[in-house]
């Protein structure tokens, strides 16, 4: 079994967002991500999707984007981003998912020697424009973030690999410490995968080493439409 990553798709088949007006990366993108996904997945391999998955604001035209992945090889597991406005609650999401997809939301699911835990984090002081209402969504994003931890220990067996999928970055640009890479640390989290950043003036590296944790960058337009695997 291996394991892929890529977040931000940002599908719109309801619609109508294209994506193409923010440059050169996002034309053709999908079909890009499509051909590099069924030139490396297999049915046994996880692809792992960081957030900002549908541009749909009701679960139904969700759905539709959704399921437009399912031909795709692999069991893909997602996480809520800051845009996935039809994300309404994770019993509906589960509800609608068709084969093979899994949803987490402050939990986690272990697939043969791997536990992914899931939660979407926010951004971190350091961050630009962070202010006080960020601090209370940063410091309640912290419990649901030992929530999904607590959650995969329950699941983790003696040599399991812990894999972390949250959408925001857990560290500034600067990749200073944040309660967020203090608690993978503490947890002895093996990878981090995130997205949310775009663009090409984006100050980020798609493999940061922290405190023996490795965080991978997974932005669709920064990883140049191609999932990237996360070493075992």
């Amino acid at each position: 079994m291996k394991i892929f990553a890529i977040s931000d798709l940002h599908l719109s088949i309801s619609t109508n967002k294209p994506m193409d007006i923010f440059g050169g990366n996002w034309v053709n993108y999908m079909e890009k991500i499509r051909e590099d996904w069924e030139n490396k997945v297999s049915d046994e391999d996880l692809v792992l999707i960081g957030g900002d998955i549908s541009w749909a604001m009701n679960i139904d035209d969700a759905k539709k984007d959704i399921q437009s992945l399912s031909s795709l090889k692999g069991k893909k597991i997602l996480i809520k981003g800051n845009h996935d406005y039809w994300w309404s609650g994770i019993g509906k999401v589960r509800d609608m998912l068709p084969q093979n997809f899994y949803a987490l939301q402050n939990d986690s699911i272990r697939f043969d020697g791997v536990v992914i835990c899931g939660s979407r984090c926010w951004s971190v002081p350091g961050s630009p424009d962070f202010n006080e209402q960020d601090r209370k969504i940063y410091n309640r994003e912290i419990e649901r973030l030992k929530l999904s931890l607590k959650d995969a220990f329950k699941l983790k067996q003696e040599g399991d690999k812990l894999i972390a999928l949250i959408h925001f970055p857990p560290f500034n640009v600067h990749r200073e410490d944040s309660a967020f890479t203090d608690i993978f640390a503490e947890y002895g989290v093996d990878s981090v995968v995130y997205g949310h950043l775009h663009g090409k003036n984006v100050r980020a590296d798609r493999l940061v080493i922290k405190n023996g944790v490795k965080y991978y960058l997974t932005s669709c337009d920064q990883v140049d439409n191609k999932l990237t695997e996360i070493e075992l």
